[in-house]
């Protein structure tokens, strides 16, 4: 079923502090030259080289593998026979999924006296063991729900934790917005829409926000929403909407039901944008013209985990 082993690595700051400036010792002059701990890079780049030769030796398998650093995901095609491994931070993972489509998909924490590793729940040693559960056909994963917006030219665009949807720079964005059958002119700082792995994250930074607005006027304030990895249904939540003659905000948060979609058309002649969890480099532009249609993606992540006991979502940039 499973004929080849896919390992996702990625440059510590410390590899890409040396390729920018050509060597070690000027890479250390403009950490310290910056006012940084140079020892605490050393020390980073010590502990991920350590879980890499680790993960070499776990995947000495019988079995053809592959090293592929980050930068290349995008335009790598994943094969259904693929056994994929990713080397954290929980962010790889996220960024990960959204290419790997229904392939298994094994999270490894190379420090995990420095990252939490939510999507990260095995350690190096332990990637023999992952990946043979896999091959067995005993692995227990979770099925997580990815986002996609679709613009009216084709273009596509996919989501593991959340979509950005509006300006490039700090002014507002304006934008017709369909939701239910109701259908409003906007005018804000964006639109977040979110999936279950990232209604923890940003998203809920614009609940915490409603909630203290709310507690600050004397009303009653939420606590903000969390869904399950599994859950089908997306959250959106427009940010800091402006009333006035050209703009309405009936239309604030809600959820994108599994069948529907969010659609937005922009209203916008230049610097409209659309990018996913946080990769600001890699958008889609959204200007005059342009209508983006979100829903939740046919196709889910597959993520390997050591036990089908639920943990609870957080932010995973």
């Amino acid at each position: 079923m499973f004929e080849k082993l896919v390992v996702v690595t990625r440059m510590t700051r410390l590899a890409e502090l040396i390729r920018r400036f050509h060597s070690h010792g000027h890479a250390q002059f403009y950490v310290e030259h910056s006012g940084g701990d140079f020892a605490e890079y050393r020390a980073e780049d010590a502990a991920y080289r350590s879980a890499l030769d680790t993960v070499r030796q776990e995947v000495e398998l019988g079995m053809p593998v592959q090293f592929l650093d980050r930068s290349l995901v995008p335009t790598y095609h994943f094969a259904p026979t693929d056994v994929v491994v990713a080397l954290g931070q929980d962010g790889l993972v996220a960024n990960v999924a959204k290419y790997a489509g229904a392939q298994p998909l094994i999270g490894v924490n190379p420090d995990p006296e420095r990252y939490d590793g939510i999507l990260l729940p095995w350690q190096p040693g332990e990637v023999r063991q992952a990946i043979q559960s896999v091959l067995e056909d005993r692995a227990v994963s979770r099925s997580v729900t990815i986002a996609m917006v679709t613009l009216n030219d084709g273009q596509q665009l996919l989501a593991f934790n959340d979509l950005f949807i509006g300006p490039s720079t700090h002014v507002s964005a304006r934008y017709r917005l369909r939701a239910g059958g109701v259908v409003e002119a906007q005018s804000s700082s964006g639109v977040l829409v979110s999936t279950g792995a990232g209604s923890t994250g940003w998203i809920s930074s614009v609940f915490n926000m409603a909630a203290g607005v709310t507690a600050f006027s004397g009303g009653r304030g939420g606590s903000g929403i969390r869904l399950e990895w599994e859950d089908p249904r997306l959250i959106y939540a427009v940010r800091e909407p402006f009333i006035s003659r050209h703009s309405t905000a009936r239309i604030i948060a809600g959820y994108v039901l599994p069948g529907m979609e969010l659609q937005l058309e922009s209203l916008m002649p230049l610097g409209g944008v659309i990018f996913s969890d946080g990769i600001e480099n890699d958008f889609l532009e959204f200007n005059t013209g342009t209508t983006a249609r979100v829903r939740a993606a046919t196709e889910r992540a597959r993520l390997v985990v050591k036990s089908p006991v639920r943990v609870t979502a957080h932010a995973v940039r």
